[in-house]
Order: C-alpha cells, then structure tokens, then sequence
C-alpha cells in the first residue's frame, strides 16, 4: 500500500511541477507579446509620422514645381536677375 500512496505522490507532484511550468511559459510568452506589441504600435506611429512628413514635402515640391513650370513665373524671375528679353527694347 505505501508504494501505491508514494507512486501516486510522485505523480502528484510530477503533474503539479508540469502544470507550475507551462502556466510559468505561458506566463512569460504572455510578457514578451505585450512587449513586442508596445514596441510595434510606437514603430508604427514613428513610420505613420514620417509618411506624413513626406507626403507635405511632396505636396510642397509639387506646388513649387507647378510654380517654376509657369513660363509667365520663370520669365517674370528671370527679368529680377536682370535678363532682358528682346521685346523689352
């Protein structure tokens, strides 16, 4: 009988050891995806930033380059540098 009550004692123990480290794994795998999300959403707003950052300089290089392509805008600038055309005479 005190064999019976010692195997089952170590089954006992071995069970509790077991369920002890995949409740402490799960724990730890837990952590670590709260941490890799933190670090994801705040590498997704750095990234959404510079999208915007970007998508301003590129609205502005396209006014400035619509801007310089008018030819009435590039002759009227050229004319402050002192270029003189020859229906100016």
């Amino acid at each position: 009988m005190e064999k019976q009550e010692e195997k089952v004692k170590r089954i006992a123990i071995g069970a509790t050891v077991a369920g002890v480290l995949v409740i402490l794994f799960l724990a730890i795998t837990l952590i670590y995806q709260f941490v890799r999300i933190g670090t994801l959403n705040s590498e997704k707003s750095r990234i959404m930033d510079e999208i915007t950052r970007l998508e301003q300089q590129i609205a502005t290089g396209e006014r400035d380059f619509n801007y310089y392509s008018n030819s009435s805008t590039l002759e009227n600038l050229a004319r402050q540098y002192g270029f003189k055309f020859e229906s100016d005479k």
